[in-house]
């Protein structure tokens, strides 16, 4: 197995198409060892992977990964995100210029780096205006606390608005967008993907696996994930449940195994440079590592388009950003004095 390293956008940055997210290794959600967790990435090291993605969200992750990096540091591309709630404080969240610059230095100091190569916003913030985000970031970038700066789940209007800024005001500008992507949710593709794309932007694409749902684990009429299920809504939507039921005995004719078809997907969209992989077990990383190699056809993607066509998404994932206008009343309803055309 011989890992061919892709350009993440135009930032000079090499990384492998698959890259280790860190979120498992949380003890208080994922593996509860982090001796093992350090195993883990040492081994996925040793196999080409090259990019590590955690966040300072993620419970102690950023703690395991700083252990494990001691002595690899500088071949690791290293890429870390901030904006979600740290604690009751409601100035220790969002990306404003307060939060990130304290954020980083904590980040920094549980990471055990002096810098940080990509370090991403993790959810578009609406109560701060892009311009403090990315001056805030432009200066990080100045003072070579990071070395480049992306988004997360962010939509493409507010990426095209934040370019513009950027360019308008002299800033540095998002590089890397991460956004959800899989056989199931297929939204990004008409949008995000395609903006991305045209700014230079590298994709670095989470929940690949659909939350677990294309693992092969996920059965309808099964006793499934108890764990997962509890926290994911989406494991009990019909129509997802559905689509993996058709996908199954495609990867079957296919050869393949439900995972390997599932990470070959998104590495295989031209937009997409690295899917990130959340292997809480030795196991599980040595499966998909074990299909690292796998490239699908013509013929097996045309099926998959038949089965979830380009630009859908089934059901929603949980973990999706609600802009304000949606998850607002106020922003959908007129005053009730307001509503008469009369």
């Amino acid at each position: 197995m011989v890992m061919r390293y892709r350009n993440l956008g135009r930032t000079g940055i090499k990384v492998s198409p698959y890259g280790l997210g860190a979120l498992m290794f949380a003890t208080q959600v994922g593996n509860s060892d982090p001796a093992d967790s350090i195993r883990i990435i040492h081994k996925a090291l040793d196999a080409g992977i090259n990019l590590v993605d955690t966040a300072d969200a993620y419970g102690d992750s950023e703690e395991v990964v700083g252990r494990a990096l001691k002595g690899r540091r500088d071949n690791v591309v290293l890429t870390t995100k901030v904006s979600r709630p740290m604690g009751a404080d409601p100035n220790q969240q969002g990306a404003s210029r307060r939060w990130i610059m304290t954020a980083v230095e904590a980040s920094l100091r549980r990471l055990q780096t002096d810098h940080i190569d990509v370090y991403q916003i993790q959810r578009p913030d609406p109560d701060t205006a892009i311009e403090e985000t990315l001056s805030a970031l432009t200066d990080l970038v100045r003072r070579g606390k990071i070395r480049a700066f992306g988004s997360s789940t962010m939509p493409a209007s507010n990426l095209v608005e934040a370019h513009w800024m950027a360019e308008r005001h002299g800033l540095e500008r998002f590089r890397t967008e991460q956004p959800p992507y899989s056989i199931l949710n297929r939204g990004v593709e008409r949008e995000v993907l395609p903006v991305a794309r045209q700014y230079g932007m590298g994709i670095l694409a989470w929940g690949p696996l659909g939350q677990g749902m294309l693992t092969g684990r996920v059965r309808r009429g099964q006793a499934n994930d108890v764990t997962r299920a509890r926290f994911f809504k989406a494991f009990s939507d019909e129509q997802r449940l559905d689509a993996v039921e058709q996908l199954i005995p495609l990867a079957e004719e296919a050869g393949l195994s439900m995972p390997h078809l599932a990470m070959a997907f998104a590495i295989s969209h031209p937009a997409v440079t690295c899917a990130l992989l959340g292997a809480r077990t030795m196991d599980q990383l040595d499966d998909l590592l074990a299909g690292v190699d796998v490239a699908l056809s013509d013929d097996v993607l045309d099926r998959i388009d038949e089965i979830v066509p380009p630009g859908t998404d089934i059901g929603t994932l949980d973990q999706a950003y609600v802009p304000p206008a949606i998850l607002s009343t106020e922003l959908r309803r007129r005053p009730l004095s307001e509503r008469s055309a009369a």
